[in-house]
């Protein structure tokens, strides 16, 4: 059973009409970067649930949070809708496995991301524990239009103060815009444009590939690299080149 705490409400930013994000403080245990907590609120006597990946570092006391608003959901309304000061119910705990100590070793790092997927991965880095063991790592966030890419002056900070290690790629499939790729995820693999624009490789010799977002970017970018590449799924009793996580 869960334990739940008060968290108070520290800020609420809309970034566009259907996507934004809400920093919380609450007495929480310690988690891991990549993990994610459950947020809930009663509505007419019933307690609501969802899950949400952590976007700040756990060294940060400020809990973010990145959510898209789904005017016909029974949560994400009322939360687009609170205030400073208001209360929310978080888990103590934080859960999941989507984390850096379960990657195993590689030259090269993918951090594939959809969405507001891109959560966990900026908390990973914001935090920098663990991440000496890679050459390179490629953070990418995709999504339907550049104003969606709300946390990209972060991603650009990050990239300068990992010094080289670290590089950022933006796309956007519904519009062509400076500095992003355009289309599908799957698609810029399959053609190629995805390594060329980034000057590195997606292979098993040398890489590992993190999957976050929409559930058919992750089937489909999996099942292309396994047919095309020679990929696998990682599990501990048995390493492999992927590792996913879905976002509903």
């Amino acid at each position: 059973m869960a334990a739940w705490v008060n968290a108070r409400v520290e800020k609420v930013t809309n970034w566009t009409e259907s996507l934004f994000s809400i920093i919380v403080t609450a007495p929480i245990d310690p988690f891991t970067a990549g993990q994610y907590a459950k947020l809930s609120l009663e509505v007419n006597g019933e307690r609501v649930v969802r899950a949400y990946s952590f976007v700040n570092a756990p060294s940060n006391k400020n809990l973010e949070f990145y959510l898209v608003l789904v005017p016909e959901g029974k949560l994400s309304p009322l939360l687009y809708a609170l205030k400073p000061g208001d209360e929310v119910m978080i888990t103590q705990d934080a859960q999941g496995f989507f984390v850096i100590e379960e990657i195993p070793q590689c030259d090269t790092l993918w951090m594939l991301a959809t969405g507001t997927a891109i959560g966990p991965y900026l908390s990973i880095l914001e935090e920098g524990k663990g991440l000496d063991r890679f050459k390179n790592i490629v953070l990418l966030h995709a999504a339907r239009y550049a104003r969606d890419l709300s946390y990209l002056p972060q991603m650009q900070q990050l990239q300068q103060r990992y010094n080289g290690q670290l590089q950022i790629q933006t796309v956007v499939s519904r519009e062509e815009a400076e500095g992003s790729l355009t289309g599908r995820v799957p698609a810029l693999i399959a053609s190629g444009q995805l390594e060329g624009a980034t000057g590195l490789k997606i292979d098993v010799e040398s890489s590992h590939v993190m999957l976050c977002g929409n559930p058919e970017m992750v089937k489909d970018t999996q099942q292309l690299l396994i047919d095309t590449r020679g990929m696998r799924k990682h599990f501990k009793r048995k390493p492999g080149h992927m590792t996913s996580e879905h976002y509903w």
